[in-house]
């Protein structure tokens, strides 16, 4: 895949399928930042990785939830690279339990974990990006956002109100020459999807065409075609990887 720009951050990117994105997409020569919140030791191995096998890597700590934070990370990248071409707003929570247990501390702190960070990370890409006119953002959103989960009323809202989100960002994005795309990951091999006894990854799996979990690198590869120039044409658009769960 092609790149015109040449640095990207991913928020949220020290383990799970963050990790994996920043990986790919150090594989096409771009410096990855690193984001994390809490400990640096696997944001740091993570950087030690990529740059083993020739990749360019960044480690930079704030919490993506607070606009000071994103504002200042965005403002250390400027003056480290000289822009931001590419985000990945991929940060996020889950505090799963059913509506009527549900209390309004456990809803907000979930969309401001997701939603409100997608925002920021939004906002602030669209002013930087502004002044070269150039730049991409993908948004990590989930397969509950189309189709709701039990037990995810505020995981739900949060991936759903980034869905719509985007499309709106993308409006105002294009005149700028600023695409704003998302992804709908379905299940993907993960720690959390380990866990599940064989027999409720079967049942899982048995609801979907294709007959198996994701592996999170398909995920991550969909993401690097939507930053790519090879999908220089497509924003405001909303890619379902779920192996044909939700249609």
């Amino acid at each position: 895949m092609k790149f015109s720009g040449k640095n990207v951050l991913i928020t949220g990117s020290s383990k799970g399928i963050g990790s994996y994105i920043a990986r790919v997409l150090a594989e096409f020569d771009l410096k990855v930042w690193i984001n994390y919140r809490g400990d640096h030791k696997l944001a740091d191995a993570l950087k030690e990785e990529i740059e083993s096998k020739g990749g360019k890597a960044a480690v930079i700590k704030f919490d993506a939830s607070k606009e000071d934070e994103f504002e200042a990370a965005i403002k250390t990248i400027i003056e480290s690279d000289g822009e931001l071409s590419y985000l990945v707003n991929n940060a996020g929570i889950t505090n799963d339990k059913l509506a009527l247990r549900m209390k309004l501390e456990d809803f907000t702190e979930v969309i401001n974990a997701n939603l409100n960070s997608a925002f920021l990370g939004c906002k602030e890409a669209l002013k930087i990006m502004s002044k070269k006119r150039f730049g991409a953002v993908v948004n990590i959103a989930s397969i509950v956002g189309e189709m709701g989960n039990v037990g995810q009323v505020n995981y739900s809202a949060s991936k759903g109100g980034m869905i719509a989100m985007t499309k709106s960002f993308a409006k105002e994005g294009a005149s700028r020459n600023i695409r704003f795309n998302v992804v709908t990951p379905g299940f993907i091999k993960s720690d959390m999807t380990e866990v599940l006894s064989e027999e409720i990854k079967k049942s899982y799996e048995d609801n979907i065409p294709l007959k198996r979990f994701a592996e999170p690198c398909e995920v991550a590869y969909c993401v690097a075609f939507l930053l790519s120039d090879y999908a220089s044409y497509v924003t405001g658009d909303s890619l379902k990887i779920n192996g044909g769960l939700y249609m």
